[in-house]
């Protein structure tokens, strides 16, 4: 398991490609959100099934049913590489 914190002064696109470089298609993942950080649990889990332009494609999902836009994401944790 590996983990990645986005630092905040970053934008969407240097998000986007951090979590790139950190994460592949078909790699279980958890993500927590900037917005609740001290969350015992997180916001969106799943299989990474798309580095998408604007967001992270969880599980064939499409972003409101989902899937996470990269200017929300605070923690990426790579459970499982696929």
């Amino acid at each position: 398991m590996t983990e990645l914190t986005i630092p905040p002064h970053l934008d969407e696109q240097q998000i986007a490609e951090l979590v790139a470089e950190h994460v592949e298609v078909g790699d279980e993942v958890q993500v927590w959100e900037a917005d609740r950080t001290g969350a015992d649990d997180p916001e969106h889990s799943g299989t990474v099934t798309g580095i998408e332009p604007g967001y992270l494609e969880l599980d064939g999902q499409p972003l409101d049913e989902g899937s996470v836009r990269y200017d929300e994401i605070h923690n990426v944790v790579r459970v499982e590489s696929g």
